[in-house]
């Protein structure tokens, strides 16, 4: 099983490496009209603050939640004015009716949903929202690039152990798993595509912050860039799932 605090132990490497969100899901958020000035919002498991970011700069009254120390460090550090809570998403309780907008970036995988999902529901003010998203790192859309059969020949050499829940890419799964207690439906889903150009040292960064990738797999990912070119194009999706109150 995947470690989650894999991240905190590469904190600072964690936050120089992962992509920030694209600006797709920033100005989706916004047409939904989540990300409003004054109203109050949660970020679970926020990491560094690649999330906290959009509601930050939204001028939204945010509380951050992450468990990792280092992490939380420098969440704190970038953003004094949110109130940052070093917990877990199972051990945090919200207010009852205290939340216009939860957040949930690329972790929800970790989370214990039969603990979480109901104090999220009993957190929501009327008209309240749970969004969550994630980055898939590859798009099973288009063809594999070159360096993509290359990072699949280099996971086919082991047995990973597998992250819990659906598989990222199966967006619909993700859905059905967060809506089956009955406390909420789909108000929303969408998969957000985009690309960034890396080069290798990108790529071994990035990689080196993945929970099943080891340090070796990921200077191997970075040598096939350098054989490839010295960059690579990587075109990858936020899946974007938003979650209101049932009934």
């Amino acid at each position: 099983m995947p470690d989650p605090m894999h991240f905190d132990r590469h904190a600072a490497l964690y936050d120089r490496a992962r992509p920030p969100y694209p600006d797709s899901l920033r100005d989706r958020l916004r047409q939904l009209g989540l990300l409003t000035p004054g109203r109050r919002a949660l970020d679970l498991g926020a990491g560094s603050g690649q999330a906290t970011r959009l509601l930050v700069d939204a001028g939204m009254d945010v509380t951050a939640v992450e468990p990792g120390p280092a992490l939380a460090d420098i969440l704190q550090q970038r953003f004094p004015q949110v109130h940052v809570v070093r917990s877990t998403a199972e051990e945090y309780v919200p207010e009852p009716g205290s939340l216009d907008l939860v957040t949930i970036a690329t972790a929800v995988h970790w989370f214990d949903l039969d603990r979480v999902l109901p104090s999220l529901r009993q957190a929501l003010a009327p008209g309240g929202r749970v969004a969550v998203w994630r980055t898939v790192y590859g798009d099973t859309s288009v063809p594999p690039s070159l360096f993509r059969e290359r990072v699949q020949a280099i996971a086919d050499r082991r047995d990973a152990p597998a992250r819990p829940g659906p598989d990222e890419t199966e967006t619909e799964a993700w859905a059905r798993l967060l809506t089956a207690g009955g406390l909420f439906v789909v108000d929303h889903r969408e998969e957000l595509g985009w690309s960034i150009v890396l080069d290798a040292d990108g790529i071994q960064a990035l990689f080196t912050t993945f929970s099943d990738w080891s340090e070796a797999e990921a200077e191997q990912a970075a040598e096939a860039v350098r054989e490839l070119g010295g960059t690579v194009v990587e075109r990858y999706v936020t899946p974007l799932i938003v979650l209101a109150p049932a009934g």
